[in-house]
């Protein structure tokens, strides 16, 4: 499946934001979607996950709270909802997909999106 991240920006401490990920293909509904995330000179890291009927979700211990993560199938599209940024939460947000079922691994996944650029200012 081919992915399209969109909807990064710049937004000040306390805002919001909100990733669109469109997914190409038929199959889109059988893929359980991931959110990740890298910073400049960090490792990749995952943020929140979505599995392919929309009824489990996980989250990283660092977004809960405050991050949302859901889908639409018919859309073959996945969203990540981003309240009350933080300075930290700066970095190319990336979309990742894997068959079925969450992963937190970002080995897990098999197709990837090109990343939208996201930075929050104190």
């Amino acid at each position: 499946v081919q992915l399209q991240a969109s909807g990064g920006g710049l937004v000040q401490a306390g805002g919001s934001l909100r990733l669109s990920c469109a997914a190409s293909g038929r199959t889109f509904s059988s893929y359980a979607m991931g959110w990740f995330r890298q910073a400049p000179g960090k490792e990749r890291e995952f943020v929140a996950a979505i599995k392919w009927s929309g009824d489990s979700t996980s989250y990283a211990d660092s977004v809960k709270g405050r991050f949302t993560i859901s889908r639409d199938n018919a859309k073959n599209t996945v969203y990540l909802q981003m309240n009350s940024l933080k300075p930290e939460d700066t970095a190319v947000y990336y979309c990742a997909a894997r068959k079925w079922r969450i992963a937190v691994a970002a080995t897990e996944y098999d197709d990837w999106g090109q990343g939208t650029q996201v930075t929050v200012s104190s």
